[in-house]
């Protein structure tokens, strides 16, 4: 087969692969209620690109929110409650934003269903220039087939499907800091000062700092690598690169770091005004006027909601201060089991075989430094921090894992000479093999576990129907579920039910006849745990449909009001966040 024709099966490949990907994000999204957050996001977002004005954008940079919330101006009768006290008194304090997007989303507006799917498409866009990205990456490191293989695993890896359909922030900045990484690689790795590239890198690194402010954890780790002597391998495709220092490229770093505090600013619409910030540490200068006082502001309450914590879950215990075991938990429960067993493959033969040391050719350590010590120092301090959430949180490790595995196929490329071409000849066989088995292990569980990608639990962990035991909120049960329940409920001939819901969507919005139980965190549920509505050691009987995180009481660390339901098997089972008892 001539190299022409490789090339246009590459192509006819990618455009397939392409095809695929929006069938199953687009038919996932479209029967995936409104989750937790997504109404938060979708209507600072709208809020912004209307008027401007940022103050929604408190925790959340404005970025990814109004690329969401700018299709919404299409729509001719589209209402935003101005006039209520969560807009013009940003009251009551601390959860404005909440009290605004439930005004806006359900008390407001009557076309929830295609607010939130105008909201979804521009992430699902943003998905797949995340593979892109992953693409240039692989084939700036590997060849162009190792960049195909990285663009195939980013776009149908199910972590990443289930947050890149979603209105929410944590694609955006997994997208934008591994293209910043990118930019960084190809500043630090350039000849010269290489302005151009230098500007790039700065545009980049505000992308990631106007798109999640979590992303400002990797301003350390890029200093941690600017300081490492793994560019110097370089030395040998670039003569100039000997020349290069540990300060050039701090100053690299700083001078990008200013041109993103530039392009953070213009994304918050040049905002000027009255600091705000919430902490007493800074109170004394919200006396004085700046530039974006919404992010400083924003950068100040995330630090002080890292101290004080948030209530997480991991295998039936809760606690408000988290858990060390968390994300290793998380990480190893969610992500496939091809990317782990791929992983230590790929750590064991980067270091026992660097491939590519030939004489034309650096060897291949330096770049899996470059992806995997970021990977390690974000991953690390997700574990010693007490917000824990969701695995969502890990997500910008991810592509940079998949960049890693991509080169995988080189290691076992025999004889051939140039291994960026392990595609090549009869000797290529074993790398063809390594390359089918990472895209099968990637693909068939995404086909397997369609629609419910956000409930993903590898085989190992004993899939998604044990998930609800190990990890509750965005990790499984983010209130995904609510229009297969009333579509359940249409098929059995229901016409009223006992709901313990778990998320912010409004059931009543649906249609849904219901009898509250204790949930979380509308009022109507919440209000009950104190006093539920059932007998918790003996339910009366009834028909009842039970949020998995309710379900657990994964807010709670008393959990005694579900426990009988917990004991029994489920009548039947919504998704997998959703449980069926019929005690009738």
């Amino acid at each position: 087969m001539g190299i022409l024709q490789k090339k246009l099966w590459r192509l006819v490949l990618v455009v397939l692969a392409v095809w695929l990907f929006f069938f199953l994000a687009l038919d996932s999204m479209v029967n995936d209620s409104p989750t937790m957050d997504e109404q938060n996001h979708l209507a600072r977002g709208a809020a912004f690109v209307k008027t401007g004005d940022p103050r929604l954008s408190l925790e959340h940079p404005p970025l990814v929110n109004s690329l969401s919330g700018l299709p919404l101006l299409l729509l001719p009768d589209l209402h935003f409650p101005f006039d209520h006290p969560s807009w013009t008194d940003l009251q009551p304090p601390d959860v404005y934003w909440y009290v605004f997007a439930d005004q806006f989303l359900w008390q407001v507006n009557q076309d929830v269903k295609r607010m939130i799917f105008l909201g979804r498409l521009p992430i699902v866009f943003l998905t797949l220039g995340l593979a892109l990205v992953g693409f240039h990456f692989a084939r700036d490191f590997w060849g162009r087939p190792s960049a195909t293989l990285a663009f195939i695993l980013l776009l149908f890896e199910p972590n990443i499907l289930a947050n890149g359909r979603l209105v929410t922030t944590d694609l955006g900045g997994t997208l934008f800091i591994t293209l910043a990484l990118l930019l960084m690689w190809r500043l630090w790795t350039a000849p010269g000062w290489a302005w151009r590239r230098w500007l790039a890198a700065g545009v980049g690194l505000g992308l990631a700092f106007g798109s999640k402010l979590s992303m400002l954890t990797f301003v350390p780790i890029l200093s941690v690598l600017a300081i490492l002597p793994m560019f110097n391998a370089e030395a040998h495709a670039i003569p100039d690169c000997r020349r290069r220092g540990v300060f050039q490229r701090l100053v690299q770093l700083g001078g990008a770091g200013l041109i993103s505090v530039l392009v953070v600013w213009a994304i918050f619409g040049f905002e000027w005004g009255m600091f705000r910030f919430p902490s007493e540490t800074f109170d004394f200068l919200n006396r004085f006027s700046g530039p974006m006082p919404t992010f400083w502001a924003g950068v100040d309450q995330i630090v002080n909601v890292s101290r004080e914590g948030r209530m997480a879950f991991l295998q039936g215990e809760s606690s408000n201060q988290g858990f060390l075991l968390f994300f290793p938990v998380a990480f190893l429960v969610k992500t496939p089991l091809v990317l782990l067993v791929g992983l230590l493959g790929l750590v064991w033969l980067g270091w026992k075989r660097p491939v590519l040391s030939l004489p034309k050719r650096p060897s291949t350590r330096p770049k899996l430094l470059f992806l995997f010590i970021p990977a390690v120092l974000y991953f690390t301090v997700s574990v010693i921090s007490d917000i824990n959430i969701g695995y969502r949180h890990l997500l910008p490790i991810l592509p940079l894992i998949i960049v890693g595995l991509s080169g995988l196929p080189m290691y076992f490329a025999g004889e051939i000479q140039d291994k960026r071409e392990w595609w090549r000849g009869g000797d290529a066989s074993h790398s063809r093999a390594v390359a089918l088995v990472l895209a099968l292990g990637i693909l068939l569980p995404t086909l397997w576990i369609h629609p419910h990608y956000l409930s993903y639990f590898n085989l190992a962990a004993g899939g998604p129907a044990n998930g609800a035991s190990i990890l509750a909120d965005s990790s499984n049960d983010w209130g995904q579920d609510l229009l297969r329940l009333r579509d359940w409920m249409a098929e059995n001939e229901q016409e009223t039910i006992k709901l313990g819901w778990f998320g912010t969507a409004d059931p009543a919005y649906y249609g849904i006849n219901f009898e509250p139980l204790p949930g979380f965190p509308r009022a109507e549920f919440l209000a009950l745990w104190a006093n539920p509505p059932f007998n918790p050691e003996n339910p009366e009987p009834g028909l009842y449909a039970i949020s998995a995180s309710s379900l657990w009481e994964s807010h709670w660390e008393a959990r005694h009001v579900y426990a009988w339901f917990r004991a029994q098997e489920p009548t039947d089972r919504i998704g997998y966040s959703i449980y069926i008892y019929d005690l009738r």
